[in-house]
């Protein structure tokens, strides 16, 4: 598939770009802002770069495109007019471009918590949780086939491949999960049947990343 990757640039988009690129099963179709960011994309692996910001029109950016992973994210510390533009009105107008053009599958990369603002106190964070809540709930609501990821603390710890993967996961103490199998998580969800128009959260757990997901 054709695949665009939104949010290339950032720490798991980087990570995102570099194993679709290397796994010849997929085309990476890195979707970055700014053309100085495409040496960087280039190296990653891309096969394809495109430039397009969220805050604008990107109608361009999906043509063609078969499959998205939404991996942007203005980031919980950004001030919240930042964090309702990119995370909630451009993932909504991703959405509705995905729609118009005939996208096969759309994957969310969201955040345990979203659509629960309440359950924190920082007024950044809450902003953040309800930004994405409410894009989650956007995808959820249109005709495309859908996976909405929701990690919980992101780490940069080495890949293990093995993860919990629940509608709602209570044990939360002291744990996390490392970016790369975020990415891993995302890549699979691309044609895992299982978790099709699934909504789930992860950590690290005991299972393979195949078996967690054909169990939900």
């Amino acid at each position: 598939m054709n695949v665009l990757i939104v949010g290339a640039n950032g720490t798991t988009g980087n990570i995102l770009v570099e194993k679709l690129g290397k796994s010849g099963e997929h085309k990476a179709v890195a979707m970055v802002r700014k053309e100085e960011q495409k040496a960087k994309m280039e190296q990653l692996g891309a096969d394809e770069i495109v430039i397009a910001d969220l805050e604008k029109d990107i109608e361009h950016a999906v043509k063609g495109m078969d499959a998205v992973i939404f991996a942007a994210g203005s980031g919980s510390k950004t001030g919240r007019d930042k964090t309702y533009a990119v995370d909630q009105e451009g993932a909504k107008q991703l959405v509705d471009q995905a729609e118009k053009h005939g996208v096969k599958r759309f994957v969310m990369l969201s955040s345990m918590g979203a659509g629960n603002p309440d359950a924190t106190s920082d007024q950044n964070m809450k902003a953040y949780l309800e930004a994405k809540g409410s894009a989650d709930e956007h995808l959820q609501k249109s005709s495309l086939s859908y996976v909405i990821v929701r990690p919980g603390p992101l780490s940069n710890d080495e890949e293990n491949g093995q993860i919990e993967a629940k509608e709602k996961i209570e044990d939360m103490k002291d744990r996390s999960i490392p970016r790369a199998d975020v990415a891993n998580v995302l890549i699979e969800s691309l044609t895992n049947e299982h978790v099709t128009n699934k909504t789930f959260e992860i950590l690290s757990g005991e299972r393979r990343i195949e078996e967690a997901l054909e169990n939900m």
